[in-house]
């Protein structure tokens, strides 16, 4: 299964779309098997979602993801576990163990504003 987890700092970042970095890892029989962090290659109306596909994500971790984002995953059937905090390396073992599960995302309209990557287009994800 390969993972994206919206980062910043090694924890897990607030807002997907507005993050600094990614962390992408593999996980296999239950294990991290792989681990790399990317830049945030950019934040437009949909072009996360379709950029994680094309890399074949099967699951997105963040603290949370604007309406739109949540749509666009779904479209491409990705899953979205939002509402995590803490530590990548702590998300991704919860995840492994299967004991990471979505809580109350903690991004709401307009609360993302002036965060880490700006929007590029002014709408939505």
């Amino acid at each position: 299964m390969k993972v994206a987890v919206s980062t910043d700092s090694g924890n897990v970042a607030e807002h997907f779309g507005r993050c600094p970095q990614f962390t992408i890892a593999e996980i296999e029989n239950g294990k991290v098997v792989k681990k790399e962090v990317i830049e945030n290659p950019g934040h437009t109306t949909g072009s996360l979602p379709r950029f994680f596909n094309e890399k074949e994500v099967s699951v997105v971790i963040a603290g949370g993801a604007g309406f739109r984002a949540q749509q666009f995953f779904e479209e491409f059937g990705i899953r979205l576990v939002v509402g995590i905090s803490g530590s990548v390396d702590n998300a991704l073992q919860a995840l492994s163990e299967g004991k990471l599960e979505s809580g109350k995302g903690s991004c709401s309209p307009g609360a993302g504003k002036g965060y880490g990557i700006p929007k590029e287009d002014g709408h939505g994800e």
